[in-house]
């Protein structure tokens, strides 16, 4: 990945949008109550949550190790692991920058192609995508009367206004463009790499296919059941974290997923800000305070970053340190 000074602005500029987002989230809340009810935490419960994420973080390098299996590469566990923790911490700094770092490190200690190990984590994406959209249908589905009346006035609502002020001809203009780009980019690239543009195909297409070449496909789908399972759970342990949460139910902590999931895919650094907004949300759809939903986001946002700071670094100097050896 080049980082050149447009690089450098972009990641500023969404860090910035971050930062704008988590500050109207808590303008004009009270910061005093917010910082008690933080301090006086049951830190018990948000260790035992920060385990159930950090156990999911385990199940993602077992499934990704699969997809390699698959395509004859044998990459070890614990390099699939160290790879995955540095992706996350990665992404603390540039989002979506995770899933070439992790690529990267599979590459550098096991010769795995970077495209065919990029192909891998498109496959394992897609599959938790498809999750987090039956997740969220079987939120409307099933608590249709707590959440409607939420989509409805902050999502509906909100775009159908947008939507009456767009200029339709110029959306299509942007996208013919677009496509244009994309065609035009393609042919010079086949053009002037063809050799190399062929490889890079070659190997997409070899990590794309290693779902289909999976002999166990059950218990990759038990994986990433699992992963998801634990995510809910380590929002459900996190609520007895704090009085105001404490008496919610597994399924409030489900829908705090839904609405995290999506808050996670926003391009912002550790999905700063968004994450929390759409946390504390959720929560107000049962019955609690925003301010107390800011409190319990923050303090579960904050367990997974530390989390993710100790062993992201612990996994980065491990694999450096072989390499060192190596050399």
């Amino acid at each position: 990945m080049t980082f050149d000074l447009k690089t450098a602005l972009k990641y500023i500029i969404l860090f910035l949008i971050g930062v704008g987002v988590l500050y109207l989230a808590f303008r004009g809340q009270d910061l005093g109550k917010i910082w008690q009810e933080i301090k006086t935490a049951n830190y018990f419960w948000v260790i035992t949550s920060a385990f159930a994420v950090w156990i999911a973080h385990v199940l993602r390098a077992l499934r990704w190790q699969m997809l390699y299996q698959s395509i004859h590469y044998k990459v070890s566990f614990w390099n699939a692991y160290h790879a995955v923790m540095i992706g996350y911490l990665a992404n603390l700094a540039l989002p979506r920058f995770g899933e070439i770092g992790r690529c990267s490190v599979i590459h550098r200690a096991e010769k795995v192609p970077m495209f065919a190990s990029i192909g891998t984590v498109i496959t394992e994406r897609l599959f938790d995508v498809l999750v987090l959209f039956i997740t969220g249908l079987a939120m409307l589905i099933f608590q249709h009367d707590i959440v409607a009346d939420f989509l409805y006035d902050a999502i509906y609502l909100s775009l159908a206004k947008k939507a009456n002020t767009l200029n339709y001809w110029w959306l299509v203009v942007i996208g013919a463009v677009i496509l244009l780009l994309i065609a035009s980019a393609i042919y010079f690239l086949r053009q002037k790499f063809s050799k190399k543009f062929l490889r890079i195909f070659v190997s997409l297409r070899q990590g794309f296919g290693s779902y289909s070449k999976l002999k166990q496909k059950g218990l990759f789908l038990i994986y990433t059941l699992l992963i998801w399972v634990f995510y809910c759970l380590s929002m459900y342990f996190a609520f007895s974290s704090i009085q105001a949460t404490s008496g919610l139910h597994f399924n409030a902590a489900f829908t705090a997923i839904v609405f995290s999931g999506f808050a996670m895919a926003a391009p912002v650094q550790g999905g700063i800000g968004v994450f929390h907004w759409m946390v504390a949300q959720s929560l107000v759809l049962y019955g609690i305070t925003f301010k107390d939903g800011l409190a319990y986001s923050t303090i579960i946002h904050s367990s997974q970053v530390l989390l993710i700071l100790i062993l992201g670094s612990l996994s980065l100097f491990l694999v450096l340190a072989k390499k060192t050896d190596h050399h």
